[in-house]
């Protein structure tokens, strides 16, 4: 065998073993994760196990399970969402929250707590804000013909700041009683999270979804000519993965409220780890997300313990340094 192709093997089973081992740490830290935030909590460590542990069990199973499924969902739907808006964008400083789709979201949310609505009802308040900026994002966005990617992003950067200033407005004027849950709100809490089967069930209809377009999102990469010359329906690829973005996005933020950094921070971990396919980037920025969430929250809820802190605020602290990291590591000649 030629000492070229001896050459080529051995670097694509090195590859492959990289990645192997790369998918397989993150399974295990996903997985030792979860069983942290079940098992050790504000008082200490629990053990469900025996007969005379029924309290234990019920704690894990109304309180710990829901919450720390909801995190890893949050944070996975956010990891997916990066990962696809970086591509359209091509642009890896990208975040999902540029779509506009948080932004209504928050509104809808702020309105309910500063109208005295039920946590059902801040939900649903966030659910309605959410699809409003999705379609007021894609109805904005259609030109004479149809829609373009340039406008679709403009469309969601620009409601995206003026749903922000609606935001702001609404802090100003809500009472003090109501500006806490606000806040909280804002800055990402899992504390009042919903029941997470459906984020759980988004999550894996919208990542089952988006592997089929794993080649195309790799292709588009390298260039939208490049791309329509090789037979990749650009715009039908583009509206997808936006679709599938900004949909992702809405599932995250009414379950968690908005929680920054996981978007741009998974998408960068998974492509650095696994390399740049997209194939195996997805799966890799779903379970880094998850991971992020879920140990954000795991200190939120022990740092200060009884009190719990907002996992959001905790994971800005946590991925700012890290990101910066990446950064200047990207930087170097």
């Amino acid at each position: 065998m030629p000492e070229g192709r001896v050459s080529s093997a051995v670097n694509l089973i090195n590859t492959k073993s990289r990645r192997l081992f790369g998918f397989s740490l993150m399974v295990l830290t996903a997985l030792g994760l979860l069983a942290g935030n079940l098992f050790w909590g504000s008082h200490g460590l629990i053990w469900p196990f025996g007969h005379e542990a029924a309290l234990e069990r019920q704690i894990l199973a109304e309180l710990r399970l829901p919450r720390v499924l909801a995190a890893f969902a949050a944070g996975g739907l956010l990891g997916l969402a990066g990962a696809l808006v970086q591509v359209l964008t091509r642009n890896p400083l990208a975040d999902p929250y540029i779509l506009g789709i948080s932004g209504g979201a928050a509104v809808g949310a702020l309105l309910a707590i500063l109208l005295g609505g039920t946590l059902l009802t801040q939900h649903l308040g966030a659910a309605v804000g959410a699809l409003a900026a999705l379609a007021l994002v894609m109805g904005l966005a259609h030109g004479e013909h149809a829609w373009t990617g340039h406008r679709l992003l403009l469309t969601g950067v620009v409601l995206a700041a003026a749903l922000g200033a609606v935001v702001t407005l609404l802090l100003a004027i809500a009472p003090d009683t109501a500006l806490r849950g606000m806040l909280f709100w804002l800055m990402g809490d899992l504390s009042v999270a919903p029941a997470p089967w459906i984020a759980l069930i988004g999550l894996a209809i919208l990542g089952l979804l988006a592997m089929p377009m794993a080649r195309n999102l790799n292709i588009l990469t390298r260039g939208e000519l490049f791309a329509a010359s090789l037979g990749v329906n650009v715009n039908t690829l583009r509206h997808l993965a936006y679709l599938g973005a900004a949909v992702a996005t809405a599932l995250a933020v009414i379950t968690a409220g908005t929680i920054g950094f996981v978007g741009l921070l998974a998408p960068h971990l998974a492509r650095l780890i696994m390399g740049a396919d997209h194939r195996i980037v997805l799966p890799a920025a779903i379970l880094l997300g998850g991971s992020l969430v879920m140990l954000a929250d795991w200190v939120a809820r022990l740092v200060i313990a009884p009190q719990q802190l907002p996992a959001g605020a905790v994971l800005a602290l946590i991925g700012a340094p890290i990101f910066l990291h990446l950064l200047h590591r990207s930087q170097r000649p």
